[in-house]
């Protein structure tokens, strides 16, 4: 009979534990009291959070980090001008404790995205224009930049497009590809990615124009691949794409913004897709402060399900939670993550009134909490 009941208070804890994720926040450190980067215990069933560890202000403007795929190492800009630089931390799951492992100079003002894989971090560097690629090292630092890729050219927009601005950096679902959005050229340009190849790792095969003026900033493909899904900042557009053959093809233009009789300021953020496919979210700040909800259609569109307040002022990067069940946006403006419950079958969200308080927070990760 003992041995039963704990064979069951062990079933039982196991059960309790996956209900248990980390979730790691990338933050500013100049705008208000903040200790960097943030990893909190977070319980996807009761929205239970608590504080497990932080960087203690060791690292500047933290704002967008990345997990290696071993989930033994987080990366993160370090968003300062023509200080920038980008860092390495060992991650300790079970204590969320980031160790610092060192950091490297940019090579470009103002880094806002970086990616990684197994041989390279690779950092979109948004003032300066660049495309960096850093070898790791085994210890999961980095070396010095081994590629730097300068954009050059302008928009419409002469007071926000008058130098190439790189806000993403994004792998093709295959990994043999390379997308970086151009917010100051109106273009997405894809580049063929040998992760050995030194100074040569990224090489240019084309680029796709979209709307002037529309400022591209994130992309996401669905969860087969078939199709890519652009938004940009500067009007809150929404740009589908057949991605047939290593090639984009524009199929519909949509927007998450407000209707421009409003006379409304548009600033398209974030896009994320639910894990079965059907369902589109895209974050839209400025005067909006809305996350925007699509269907999406076994041919690549979309139509717009539902649009409502992030229950905050400049929501940035959002994600969804492993089981699927939820929304937590980073409003960046007001210092807090609200939390929104999400219907499965129909999409739509539903604010659950609970927040994460913390100091103009950006960017948020969930991983495995061992």
């Amino acid at each position: 009979m003992k041995l039963a009941k704990a064979l069951l208070l062990l079933i039982f804890m196991n059960a309790a534990a996956q209900d248990n994720y980390n979730l790691i926040v990338g933050t500013y450190t100049n705008a208000c009291t903040s200790k960097g980067i943030y990893v909190y215990d977070f319980n996807v069933n009761t929205l239970d959070f608590k504080l497990k560890a932080n960087t203690d202000g060791s690292v500047v403007n933290p704002s967008y980090v990345t997990v290696s795929p071993d989930k033994k190492f987080v990366y993160s800009v370090n968003e300062d001008g023509k200080n920038s630089t980008v860092s390495a931390f060992k991650y300790a799951p079970a204590s969320g404790k980031l160790d610092f492992l060192g950091k490297k100079d940019s090579k470009g003002a103002d880094p806002c995205y970086l990616i990684n894989d197994d041989k390279n971090v690779i950092v979109a560097n948004y003032s300066g224009g660049t495309i960096a690629v850093f070898e790791k090292k085994a210890d999961g630092s980095i070396n010095d930049a081994k590629q730097v890729v300068k954009h050059t050219g302008t928009g419409p927009d002469k007071s926000r497009q008058e130098a190439a601005h790189v806000h993403m950096v994004y792998f093709s679902p295959d990994k043999k590809y390379v997308f970086a959005n151009d917010l100051g050229t109106d273009k997405v340009f894809m580049y063929s990615y040998n992760p050995n190849g030194g100074d040569k790792t990224l090489v240019l095969k084309g680029s796709t124009t979209v709307k002037p003026g529309s400022g591209p900033r994130h992309l996401v493909f669905n969860p087969n691949g078939t199709f890519m899904y652009l938004l940009s900042e500067m009007d809150g557009s929404l740009t589908v794409f057949n991605y047939i053959d290593d090639k984009l093809e524009q199929i519909q233009v949509c927007t998450v913004g407000l209707p421009e009789s409003f006379m409304a300021k548009n600033g398209g953020a974030d896009i994320h897709f639910s894990a079965d496919g059907k369902y589109l979210y895209a974050t839209n700040r400025m005067d909006a402060n809305s996350i925007t909800v699509f269907r999406v259609h076994a041919n690549g569109l979309v139509n717009l399900v539902q649009q409502i307040s992030t229950q905050g002022a400049g929501p940035r990067n959002f994600t969804i939670d492993p089981t699927d069940s939820y929304i937590l946006i980073a409003n960046q403006n007001t210092n807090n993550i609200t939390i929104f419950k999400r219907d499965k079958s129909t999409g739509m969200l539903t604010d659950t009134k609970k927040k994460i308080e913390l100091c103009a927070p950006v960017c948020l990760v969930f991983t495995a909490n061992k």
